[in-house]
């Protein structure tokens, strides 16, 4: 099967969006007594996942300070299921006046709505208005040190010198690292073997026994798997090199320049949140993200604290959705 995706219309109306969730154009925002007043009672803040994973531990410390900022509760809420759809699409049906909120890693959202459209229960351009970026989480190519590779240039070569038999693991079909192997195979005119897992762990620790041999996975997931030996790192999915690992060149720098890819988490509200609203969760995330407690804790997660406008958070997404769409397109990707 083949996704049928169009873009018609698509960045225009995420843009047009973004303006209003911004409050740039006029006759868009109301009222400006609600901005004194938001919130006046306790806001649910929507994780669509199961507690403990690095989703919930990120909302619960922007919950934490939105609390401290805002001077009413922010109450983390789990609602998990279907790669995070489950709870996002909760969100985005729910009465838009900022008392509830999503805290959502939108790459797997915007992987979910371009490879499964049919069955996922929002819409990237039209069911939110988005506040910010939150933190942004690099992936790194790592190998089995079995593998006769010590950089991505060897490992292309190598890729291509056996087709169709370097097994890439992945956390399952449609995750973040799917489409990162997706992506690899295209750019460098590649073909490997693709091996989905329930989950990262599961995947990690085959790779590690060398059941597996490459894997494009989360910083935090592999790293002290690399700092240990166990693994052998060949290049970050970065424009820069990651702090935790120094030592490791970004792709760009071994052979792969345009390869970028990030899990990148944001705060977002239903479509048609008031823009002032929107405004003054905007403005106490700004001094949020850029207090270093902040950025620590976030850090301790693997995430890169990132404060964004409301226009620039809705560019971003859309333009990590498009970057999908047209990959899940061209390269004929589907889930069984």
């Amino acid at each position: 099967m083949q996704s049928v995706i169009t873009f018609s219309g698509l960045r225009r109306s995420i843009l047009a969006a973004g303006l209003a969730t911004a409050g740039l154009a006029a006759g868009y925002a109301p009222a400006a007594h609600a901005a004194a007043t938001y919130p006046d009672k306790p806001v649910r803040l929507v994780v669509p996942y199961a507690p403990g994973g690095a989703t919930d531990v990120i909302g619960r410390v922007i919950a934490q300070q939105l609390s401290t900022h805002l001077g009413q509760q922010f109450i983390v809420e789990n609602r998990a299921g279907a790669g995070g759809s489950i709870g996002a699409g909760q969100v985005a049906k729910s009465t838009p006046d900022g008392y509830t909120l999503l805290l959502g890693a939108f790459t797997s959202h915007t992987i979910n709505a371009a490879l499964t459209p049919q069955t996922t229960p929002f819409d990237i351009a039209n069911s939110f208005s988005y506040v910010s970026l939150v933190g942004t989480v690099p992936l790194v190519f790592v190998t089995h040190p079995s593998v006769p590779a010590t950089s991505l240039t060897e490992l292309i070569a190598l890729a291509k010198s056996k087709p169709d038999s370097l097994s890439f693991a992945s956390a399952g079909t449609g995750s973040p690292q799917h489409l990162a192997t997706e992506m690899f195979q295209k750019q460098t005119g590649t073909k490997v073997l693709h091996v989905p897992y329930k989950g990262s762990g599961p995947a990690l620790t085959d790779l590690v026994g060398g059941q597996v041999q490459v894997m494009i996975d989360t910083v935090p997931a592999a790293q002290a798997q690399i700092k240990a030996g166990n693994l052998r790192a060949l290049g970050t999915t970065t424009a820069e090199r990651v702090a935790s690992l120094p030592d490791t060149p970004t792709a760009g720098e071994t052979g792969l320049p345009d390869f970028y890819v990030s899990s990148m988490f944001a705060l977002a509200a239903p479509a048609d949140t008031p823009a002032d609203v929107i405004s003054r969760l905007s403005g106490a995330l700004e001094k949020i993200l850029n207090e270093q407690e902040v950025k620590d804790s976030l850090l301790a997660q693997g995430a890169i604290a990132a404060y964004t406008t409301p226009e620039e958070t809705s560019k971003a997404i859309i333009n990590e959705y498009e970057k999908w769409a047209t990959l899940i397109k061209e390269s004929n990707i589907s889930v069984e």
